[in-house]
């Protein structure tokens, strides 16, 4: 039992459902994208959550809704815009064990989800989600996969709007990018991710962070490779919602 403050947080998350997930917030249009968001609509505070390479699937919309809904203390308001269009990557490509389905990632890597382009649009996405919903004063981002490299990029500027930020089994660690990054950062990583570039990430982080690898955990178990009805994946992935909870709760 959590005794003070921000750890509250980590007691009160929904059960985890491990198939057929109801989302339980609403799609928008923000800024020109279809936008799924969840939690309460008066809440000073946001969190942009930036999905994986496949998109909108039920373990990522369960992941956005136990961010919002999960401390009583304090609320979020999430946002997941389909930066893709419509258009994500096919989940059976991954991973690229054949010649075919490491050229559909690599020409989807390089077109619909180059990570810059991505990164360029998340300053005016934010400014369209404020216009609609005025009580949010503090955004905080956490990304996925793909979205964890869109969280380097727009968080290791100097005018990055987000006061804290999250990578988990974060793309393409370039630990270069860590030493800019001046907010408190998590990343959780998965035993897919090289080793020795999450520790020289860790190392050149300026800011507070919580780093932590998941050992036994594949690439993408908190998004849309996670097996929620093995018990072991339930499991790291409700403790890995609950370590984001508990870093947005001290930092954001």
């Amino acid at each position: 039992m959590a005794m003070h403050g921000h750890s509250a947080a980590c007691c009160s998350i929904p059960p985890i459902v491990s198939k057929g997930y109801e989302p339980k917030g609403k799609y928008e249009t923000i800024g020109g994208l279809k936008t799924y968001v969840t939690g309460p609509a008066d809440a000073t505070k946001a969190i942009l959550y930036i999905y994986d390479i496949f998109g909108y699937f039920p373990q990522s919309l369960q992941g956005a809704d136990i961010l919002s809904t999960a401390d009583d203390k304090t609320k979020y308001q999430v946002f997941m815009p389909d930066w893709f269009e419509g258009n994500p990557a096919d989940i059976s490509w991954y991973p690229p064990d054949t010649k075919e389905k490491g050229e559909k990632l690599g020409n989807f890597f390089q077109t619909t989800g180059a990570p810059p382009a991505t990164a360029a649009k998340v300053p005016k996405i934010l400014k369209e989600i404020e216009s609609k919903y005025s009580s949010i004063n503090t955004w905080g981002v956490v990304g996925f996969c793909w979205g964890g490299k869109i969280v380097s990029l727009t968080t290791s500027t100097t005018s990055t709007p987000f006061k804290a930020g999250a990578e988990c089994h974060p793309a393409m660690v370039d630990p270069s990018e860590a030493e800019n990054i001046k907010i408190p950062l998590c990343m959780l990583a998965s035993k897919d991710e090289p080793k020795d570039d999450v520790e020289k990430f860790e190392k050149n982080l300026k800011g507070e962070k919580h780093v932590e690898i998941f050992g036994d955990q594949i690439h993408g178990w908190m998004a849309a490779r996670s097996d929620l009805e093995d018990q072991r994946v339930k499991s790291e992935y409700e403790r890995g919602y609950k370590t984001l909870l508990e870093f947005f709760g001290k930092y954001l």
